[in-house]
């Protein structure tokens, strides 16, 4: 019975060491790597009209991604960006207003009440030039924001949006989507967001996007909506890129086409890297693919920014 408490001893305290070498290991791995993404505690900025907006600063670079999450969405949906951004970039993610970590006391949240809270993060970083990268409206919004900041913003990347700027949105099609919506909004936003994922997207992935969007406050989801949409009915989402004189490149997935004759309309120079294969929300499922062709985005941006 000795022998065997002794055997059981060492082999606990064997075991004890291989554990303290593993995590000696990793920290000294993590110190080893100064630009490695690291959590730290968000900062809050009031944006034009008082509502604390939410962000997080990472990584360094005198390039500056502002990533832009979509509609009832916030900045954790670039959760498989900003380790690999940052060893290259300086990083920031932001929750837009009614989303994630700020306020939610506005009326009306309108893109262009939208752009002015990606405004308040790039002023309050101090960052001088910066690539917007909006996911799905986070489209819409880089544009105003890129409207209210032609100093700093030297080139937007949308990500699976933008396909058509001038999509024939009445405002007949407009209430016949939005009716289910008013009569049960989880239920609704299932059924709208279901066919932007593909059959073989990972079931928990699915339920975890389904369910986290659907978690959203009702009036506000509306509300952008609307705001949205009403972009598309009035043509302003095409004026806007009427007055933008930077690059704009769109990394989309191949469930849409895409009119690049009618984006080319309005921009000075437009791109689209399209990811065989993927769905809206490929860059969580196509996180590698993703990540490539988005470090491609932004090549080409910075060989064709403003002179």
């Amino acid at each position: 019975m000795k022998q065997d408490s002794s055997l059981s001893n060492t082999r606990r305290n064997i075991v004890l060491t291989i554990l303290v070498a593993i995590i000696m290991f990793s920290t000294g791995a993590a110190i080893a790597q100064p630009n490695a993404a690291v959590e730290q505690w968000p900062e809050v900025v009031p944006s034009y009209d008082g509502t604390p907006i939410s962000w997080q600063r990472f990584g360094h670079g005198e390039t500056v991604l502002i990533l832009i999450h979509g509609w009832s969405c916030d900045s954790r949906y670039w959760l498989e960006q900003v380790p690999i951004l940052s060893t290259n970039y300086q990083v920031i993610t932001l929750d837009l207003a009614g989303h994630g970590h700020s306020g939610q006391d506005r009326q009306i949240y309108s893109m262009r009440s939208f752009g002015e809270d990606v405004r308040a993060v790039v002023e309050a970083s101090g960052c001088n030039k910066v690539i917007l990268v909006g996911h799905s409206m986070g489209g819409a919004v880089i544009a105003e924001a890129a409207r209210l900041m032609p100093d700093k913003v030297i080139g937007l990347i949308g990500v699976d949006c933008l396909d058509d700027i001038e999509y024939p949105l009445t405002k007949e099609d407009y209430a016949a989507m939005v009716a289910p919506f008013q009569q049960n909004f989880r239920e609704a936003l299932h059924d709208f967001v279901t066919p932007m994922l593909r059959s073989t997207t990972e079931q928990p992935l699915r339920e975890w996007i389904l369910n986290d969007m659907s978690a959203a406050p009702t009036w506000v989801a509306m509300s952008a909506l609307h705001e949205l949409m009403a972009q598309y009915i009035s043509k302003d989402l095409a004026n806007n890129f009427d007055h933008l004189t930077c690059p704009i490149v769109t990394v989309n997935a191949d469930m849409a086409p895409i009119n690049k004759e009618a984006n080319r309309r309005h921009m000075r120079f437009y791109q689209a890297i399209v990811l065989p294969q993927t769905d809206h929300f490929l860059m969580l499922n196509q996180p590698q693919m993703f990540n490539r062709a988005l470090q491609q985005a932004i090549t080409l941006v910075l060989e064709h920014q403003d002179p």
